[in-house]
């Protein structure tokens, strides 16, 4: 972080990506390069295809739902609210709604997280 900055999310900029979850970016810059903070969302019933960041370790804080991740070292677990799921640069995952509400995380990043080191390994 080079100086002091005010970043504000607007509900309008979430996007659908191709991972099959919505994404609200709260913080990504080249200008703040260490951490990126965004919220996915995860409508009922959708498992997000199979993936890896590479160089790029995500904590996922679930803040409402209930869902499944299943990560590579870690493998399948339950997760609802209040649950920090770890997840090591490079390691296989995905994560599934199983609730009938949508399931909701804060996705923190370090080093930012960037589409250029997202790998599609399919469903």
């Amino acid at each position: 972080m080079r100086e002091a900055e005010l970043h504000t999310a607007h509900e309008n900029d979430e996007y659908l990506s191709e991972e099959r979850c919505h994404i609200l970016e709260f913080l990504n810059t080249e200008n703040d390069p260490e951490v990126s903070v965004a919220r996915a969302r995860v409508e009922p019933g959708v498992t997000t295809r199979l993936h890896r960041v590479a160089g790029t370790a995500e904590r996922y804080l679930i803040t409402s739902g209930a869902g499944e991740v299943d990560i590579e070292g870690l493998g399948i677990k339950s997760v609802s609210s209040g649950d920090v799921v770890c997840i090591p640069p490079g390691a296989t995952q995905r994560i599934r709604n199983t609730g009938d509400d949508d399931l909701m995380f804060l996705c923190i990043c370090t080093p930012r997280f960037e589409w250029s080191n997202y790998q599609d390994l399919g469903d």
